[in-house]
């Protein structure tokens, strides 16, 4: 017999599943009703342990601030002066990541140089391709040669300032990009030698190697090409930092590029941004590690990139060993992306401002990730990189005014001493004690009366 309900007595509020939560159930329903999987661009927008979960620990007692701005805090870094003839000075240790033209308007990938050139550091390529734009107005420029091989050639190699070789990325370490044929306009498919408007998918694995002893090979053959001027980075996806790294140094990386899942402009399969890879905050000291044992550590340089946004995140990875930092998304944002004023075409996109990544089909009210004419004109690359200064000088500005808080006359001088962590996740990803406490999880240490634990 059914037990009656009785209505006069107060009922238990019905609970959503976390499993089955609002946001996977419309992604099933998706899923169903067009039987094709979620490609998006953005990055991981799951919840990471990241930098927020770290804190800085001024000087007081124990240690000797800097005064202010009277007191000068050193911000230059070398990269790539382990082989290469002329390695890249850079007034900060902050560069611009590779972005491609095609996933990125011809003015945006200009603004970038511009930008980047005022503050004094470097802008890279990304996949397809080196404009004539990008290279007058970058006074670093750093030349991306992926496995699609889009747009590469010897000429732009040797007009380039250093190469970078790309194995994988934060957002799909051991996948492909992804360029959806909307933004394959004429001049995108010309460079990349693809068909007008087709959709085309990048290669995972590049065609020249097959593992570290023919990356060596392929090393040595780019530095015969450049007349062994160029810097040569190796980027790597956040998967296994250690083991990466050190395959990178012995294959005779001049430079590592590091980056976690948080980064990725560029698009690929929604499950894989998702659930591939490793946060940035976790992949820094393996890697640190890795340069360490192999006694090559500020010898051969390590740039983080990955879900960078402030001087603040700066300084926490150059505490914990990275020689600079690299931005994407912080970038396109500073150029306007996600820019509330276009909150009514963001609309009619079915999105809103700070939630857009369908950066991918094309039409982006910004002018920024797109090859629409008429869009692209929205973004003055003259005023675009005019922002990117800004922005640039803001975050050298905090990363310097924290370094001084903690003493550092050079903010690479920044340690892992002078951090603490706020979770347990964040304490044993990073290496660093958990605040309040003496205790780095997953690290044996002693108690005051020398018991081991």
């Amino acid at each position: 017999m059914n037990k009656k309900i009785d209505h006069s007595v107060p009922q238990t509020e019905p609970r959503e599943s976390w499993t089955f939560s609002p946001e996977v159930n419309a992604e099933i329903r998706r899923a169903a009703a067009t039987g094709i999987y979620d490609i998006r661009g953005g990055g991981a927008k799951r919840k990471l342990p990241n930098f927020d979960d770290l804190l800085l620990l001024g000087a007081s007692m124990s240690r000797y601030p800097l005064e202010g701005y009277r007191e000068s805090c050193n911000t230059t870094v070398v990269l790539g002066d382990r082989f290469a003839k002329k390695p890249l000075l850079l007034n900060i240790p902050i560069t611009i990541a590779g972005m491609s033209f095609g996933a990125l308007s011809g003015n945006a990938k200009e603004a970038l140089g511009r930008g980047a050139s005022a503050a004094g550091t470097s802008t890279t390529t990304g996949d397809g391709g080196m404009t004539p734009e990008e290279r007058e107005h970058s006074s670093m420029l750093v030349y991306q040669y992926l496995p699609s091989r889009y747009g590469m050639n010897p000429d732009d190699m040797r007009k380039a300032d250093a190469i970078e070789i790309v194995v994988g990325q934060g957002a799909k370490p051991g996948g492909g990009g992804m360029l959806l044929g909307q933004k394959i306009s004429d001049r995108v498919a010309e460079m990349r030698n693809l068909p007008i408007g087709i959709d085309q998918r990048s290669a995972c694995r590049h065609p020249d190697w097959t593992g570290p002893d023919d990356l060596e090979i392929k090393i040595l053959e780019i530095r015969e090409i450049t007349g062994w001027e160029k810097p040569i980075y190796v980027k790597i996806g956040g998967a296994r930092p250690y083991y990466d790294v050190t395959l990178a140094i012995k294959a005779g990386a001049d430079v590592v590029v590091l980056d976690g899942m948080q980064g990725g402009t560029a698009a690929t399969q929604d499950v894989f941004i998702e659930h591939v890879g490793q946060p940035t905050l976790a992949c820094i000291r393996p890697a640190v590690q890795a340069l360490q044992d192999l006694n090559v550590h500020r010898k051969v340089q390590l740039i983080i990139s990955g879900g960078i946004r402030s001087g603040a995140d700066a300084a926490k990875a150059l505490a914990l060993g990275a020689d600079v930092v690299s931005i994407g998304t912080a970038a396109l944002i500073a150029l306007g992306d996600n820019d509330p004023v276009f909150e009514s075409e963001y609309n009619k996109l079915g999105t809103k401002a700070g939630c857009y990544d369908d950066w991918q089909e094309g039409r982006d009210p910004a002018g920024i990730t797109t090859q629409d004419p008429e869009l692209t004109t929205r973004l003055d690359p003259v005023v675009g990189g005019n922002r990117i200064k800004n922005y640039l000088k803001v975050m050298t500005l905090e990363l310097q005014t924290l370094a001084r808080a903690c003493g550092k006359t050079d903010v690479r001088n920044l340690e892992p001493e002078d951090l603490c962590a706020l979770t347990i996740e964040a304490a044993a990803m990073a290496g660093v004690p958990l605040a309040g406490t003496d205790w780095i999880p997953g690290r044996k240490t002693e108690d005051v009366y020398g018991n081991i634990f």
